[in-house]
């Protein structure tokens, strides 16, 4: 692990890294973590300065960002659709060459993969992708830390995708199975499969690292005996009327329940990325309970909120996660 060296490499999707790196970030994630518990600082890089683009907004993600980039002694500025000109006043590439010379590292979540790839082209400086439309590698690193804490291992482990999984999440959850050497199980109907060309490509990675990619539409296939059950909202915000009521309609077989975990088995895990609808005590929650009666969407409450959950283990590893990324690019 010593021979590697990611100083100065952005962080943009999960397929530019080596599994020998990408446990190395992992490591480095569960060795600052330690550091954390045993409140040891780890102030590594007073001094410097990051730019934290949010095109879109978060929790998780910001807070998970702000808090390492303390914790490593850097100084976070946040930026938010309203409080810059990018892509508004100034074009992506203007905006990277001026925030490239304040900033030692910047941070991007929002739309197209374009974006944060031109930000790390033109800027000069690491660029790490907060999410985009296309890939969420943070997210990717959190889970993947949660199952190896909890199970002592990466290779070999079974994880079960519900629900839709074409987009970032499902995606992401893809490439990172394949190239740790897990068995991946999309479980869907077919036309919320991953698209084709990014399965293939993950076959290739999958076999060279001793994981599988398998897509399939039966529930009960899907997660018989199982490690890890996996979910993700069917409706990103913003998203038009109708796409609701047609997802609800499609992935409802799909929720995470009860008995899916038991046919996972006793040992079987339940991640979600979060945010997550599985009571009304949100806003949205209650809009799709008086517009379609459902107290509860892609997982039951009882399953969230069970000891086989571990979203919250899952939500903090996000900083710890992200802390390695960063220190190990800066």
């Amino acid at each position: 692990m010593g021979s590697i060296d990611l100083k100065g490499k952005s962080f943009l999707t999960l397929l530019d890294f080596s599994p020998e790196e990408i446990a190395y970030m992992l490591d480095s994630a569960a060795e600052f973590k330690k550091l954390k518990k045993e409140g040891k600082s780890h102030r590594i890089h007073e001094g410097k300065n990051v730019a934290l683009i949010f095109e879109k907004t978060s929790t998780r993600t910001r807070c998970a960002f702000e808090v390492a980039a303390a914790d490593l002694g850097m100084h976070p500025v946040y930026l938010d659709s309203k409080g810059s000109q990018i892509g508004k006043k100034e074009s992506i590439r203007d905006t990277a060459k001026v925030l490239g010379r304040m900033f030692d590292g910047i941070e991007y979540r929002g739309f197209g993969q374009e974006r944060v790839e031109e930000l790390a082209k033109e800027s000069g400086v690491p660029v790490w992708n907060g999410l985009t439309d296309q890939f969420h590698p943070t997210q990717i690193l959190a889970t993947l830390l949660t199952i190896k804490e909890h199970f002592g291992k990466l290779k070999g482990i079974k994880l079960c995708f519900m629900g839709d999984a074409r987009f970032n999440m499902g995606v992401s959850m893809m490439i990172g199975c394949a190239k740790m050497g897990l068995d991946y199980i999309a479980c869907a109907p077919e036309k919320y499969f991953p698209p084709l060309s990014m399965v293939e490509k993950c076959k290739k990675i999958a076999e060279e690292n001793g994981g599988s990619i398998t897509l399939e539409t039966d529930v009960m296939k899907a997660t018989k005996g199982v490690d890890v059950i996996y979910t993700d909202v069917w409706v990103s915000m913003g998203e038009k009327e109708e796409v609701w009521k047609e997802r609800i309609e499609d992935l409802l077989p799909y929720q995470v329940n009860s008995t899916l975990m038991e046919n996972g088995g006793e040992d079987t895990i339940f991640l979600h990325c979060l945010p997550s609808f599985h009571d009304l005590e949100t806003e949205i929650g209650l809009d799709i309970y008086k517009k379609y009666g459902l107290k509860e969407m892609e997982v039951t409450d009882k399953v969230f909120r069970s000891p086989q959950s571990l979203v919250f283990e899952e939500a903090e590893n996000r900083m710890h996660t992200i802390k390695a990324v960063m220190a190990l690019t800066l």
